[in-house]
């Protein structure tokens, strides 16, 4: 069979399924949206005979969705019925804001956007209900951000999803020329008008794309087989879906037909004398030629009136003054900026009733935007070098950074003689610290939600040493970093003291920093800091999650010592929060083997620590994403070995000593800890 014969199967089977079934057929042709042929949800709008998704604000969904149920499935039968459909699109860019996500023609069960979430989502699903098969959700995604989160493959990509947003099939966007010429790509957000061609016969789908204008390419975009007969329930909604975050883009429906009975219909849709989204060239006064003439006009009234030249030179300061104000690396990064009555009007005025928490550079208030959304609000003191390097470093790293288990950063903002001021999704819960040391006994949480809290942790340091494009080290893992959500997921955070370098390179820094009683021996000894330093905090913070004491107690051994000195004598699990052993009802064999990891971590020679890709194995069982097959042995095993043996692995070792031996000044920080502690 050759390659046209191939793609024409599926169109073949179309023809003679439609001779022998009943199709209750379903078709139109909107060449002009209105009121009357389109369902509005969200920020969704019509503007002149156009269905526009999103607009230029942040944190929105949009929905446009046929008024009335199709016919998808026949009646008491799985057997999916053919359809084709075909729309035009754009993307419209912005001069004021960088490229947004993108959007997705889909098959809903129901109306409306809750439940669904904005940015990298798409206004389709959320962290909850991704990938269920409840979600009955099936749609072609058209997306202009790259987010490893959901393996997408480039930054303008076509893909098909179902039920998630981790696209079952993908391809580059863009068109294979009918005269043999090699694939075109094409950017899907430069405001040009695309045309799309999706058609579906007997788990058969074509997804084609073109420039609006240009005959339907004979080879398509992507050819798969989709059994959709367990995602469409009898009747769906068919709609478009989109939404921003801090990212913006606005998104544009020109045309739409839909058929299951006529794979022509597509021909009725006009394409010709369509308007153009495209950002126009700069205008004159931004031209090179113009900005020279200008130059040497002003020299000349200049010379020619002091007057003149009195009020030029007050205006050119005055920009000069704006131009100082954005540095350089402010330009880098893309998380929003914030202006700074927008934070102060959602912290009302940063009144001291508003206050979370108090950090080394200063004060966190909770917050409410406009539109209801809560957030956490850091200002970090500029007064010395170290907060500017805490400022620059979050914004850098957490800014870039994507991953459920990470704090996520909103936006920033920076007051001319002012503060350096953060904004992070509001954590309802709160710092973990709090659960473990400051909490009343309603609080109190379970061995379930202690473990639970500590693979999400582990989740993220993996994603931060391996999963993204450079190798992250946090640097100051500890309780009062790690924050829970409304529903007590855990959320590494605090990126002040992160570094980020190559996955082939070691850490420039050598200047100690961190928390006392969290530090590697070796990180004190000479600075240098490593995933290894990252393991050893990881399992301190096991330690202390399990055992319910901090790290360092004034009047108690350190926490590490005492929970030594209990696996010498093979007492470990008496190391328990002992208010767990009073409430009982946890797997004692797994209590130890999660106490066996936090001493494993914490081991004083970084050689024998575990990589958190090991840790991962060790706290979530088996997981294919995971394991490598060409590992030699089983990582479980060789792990859980290496904890139990007990011939002389830590014999004479004490973190207090070995603290004292590699810091001289350590004994005089531990005293002056006493206050800090306590609160």
């Amino acid at each position: 069979m050759n390659c046209q014969q191939f793609l024409l199967q599926p169109f073949i089977l179309l023809s003679i399924s439609l001779l022998f079934r009943q199709i209750s057929g379903t078709d139109f042709v909107i060449n002009s949206f209105n009121s009357s042929n389109i369902l509005l949800y969200g920020n969704a709008t019509i503007e002149s005979q156009i269905l526009t998704l999103t607009n230029e604000s942040v944190h929105n969904i949009g929905r446009g969705l046929y008024p009335s149920k199709i016919v998808t499935r026949e009646a008491n039968s799985s057997y999916v019925l053919p359809f084709s459909t075909s729309f035009i699109f754009a993307m419209a860019p912005s001069r004021l804001y960088s490229p947004g996500h993108g959007f997705v023609f889909l098959f809903v069960p129901e109306t409306g956007i809750d439940g669904t979430e904005p940015a990298q989502n798409l206004g389709l699903l959320n962290l909850t209900n991704m990938g269920k098969p409840e979600n009955h959700l099936f749609g072609v995604e058209f997306d202009v951000f790259r987010n490893e989160e959901f393996k997408d493959i480039s930054d303008s990509h076509v893909g098909i999803d179902i039920n998630s947003l981790v696209s079952d099939f993908a391809h580059d966007a863009g068109y294979w020329p009918d005269d043999g010429q090699p694939f075109k790509t094409v950017k899907m957000n430069n405001g040009k008008t695309y045309q799309v061609w999706i058609d579906y016969a007997d788990s058969r789908i074509n997804v084609t794309m073109a420039p609006t204008g240009m005959k339907r390419p004979k080879r398509p975009l992507l050819n798969a087989t989709v059994n959709l007969s367990q995602v469409f329930q009898d009747e769906m909604y068919v709609d478009f879906t989109s939404s921003t975050g801090q990212l913006v883009q606005s998104h544009k429906i020109l045309a739409w037909s839909y058929s299951n009975t006529n794979f022509s219909l597509s021909d009725a849709l006009i394409t010709n004398s369509l308007p153009s989204f495209e950002l126009p060239k700069e205008p004159i006064f931004k031209q090179k030629g113009f900005i020279v003439g200008l130059t040497v006009g002003l020299f000349l009234m200049l010379v020619l009136a002091s007057v003149v030249s009195f009020m030029l030179v007050k205006i050119c300061q005055r920009k000069k003054r704006e131009i100082e104000e954005i540095e350089d690396w402010e330009l880098e990064y893309w998380p929003h900026r914030m202006s700074y009555q927008e934070i102060e009007s959602a912290t009302k005025g940063f009144s001291e009733e508003n206050v979370i928490g108090i950090g080394g550079n200063g004060k966190v208030y909770k917050g409410t935007l406009v539109g209801g959304a809560e957030i956490a609000v850091k200002r970090i003191s500029h007064r010395n070098s170290e907060g500017m390097r805490e400022f620059v470093s979050e914004v850098s790293s957490l800014g870039r950074l994507k991953h459920r288990n990470l704090v996520g950063l909103r936006g920033w903002c920076k007051k001319e003689k002012g503060n350096f001021i953060l904004v992070y999704d509001y954590m309802e819960n709160g710092s973990l610290d709090q659960r473990i040391v400051h909490h009343n006994d309603s609080e109190l949480l379970s061995c379930e939600d202690r473990i639970r809290i500590l693979k999400d942790v582990a989740s993220a340091l993996f994603y931060l040493h391996e999963g993204w494009e450079s190798k992250v080290l946090h640097r100051d893992v500890k309780a009062s970093n790690v924050l829970l959500d409304k529903d007590m997921n855990a959320r590494l955070g605090d990126f002040g003291l992160a570094r980020m370098h190559d996955h082939d390179q070691m850490a420039a820094t050598t200047r100690v920093v961190g928390t006392v009683g969290y530090m590697a021996p070796e990180l004190v000894k000479n600075g240098r800091a490593s995933t290894q330093t990252d393991v050893f905090s990881f399992g301190i913070l096991i330690l202390e999650v399990l055992c319910g004491r901090q790290p360092i107690d004034e009047g108690k051994p350190f926490l590490l010592d005492w929970v030594l000195e209990l696996f010498k004598k093979d007492e470990l699990l008496s190391a328990l929060d002992d208010r767990l052993k009073e409430k009982g009802g946890f797997d004692n064999e797994e209590m130890e083997r999660v106490l066996h990891l936090g001493l494993i971590c914490a081991h004083p020679d970084p050689n024998v620590r575990p990589t958190m890709r090991q840790v991962v194995k060790l706290l979530e069982g088996k997981n294919p994403e995971l394991v490598d097959e060409s590992e030699e042995e089983d990582t479980k095993v060789y792990l859980l070995g290496r904890m139990k043996t007990n011939d002389n692995m830590w014999s004479d070792f004490s973190y207090s000593s070995s603290l004292s031996h590699s810091y001289p000044t350590f004994e005089k920080i531990r005293q002056g800890l006493s206050s800090s502690l306590s609160n």
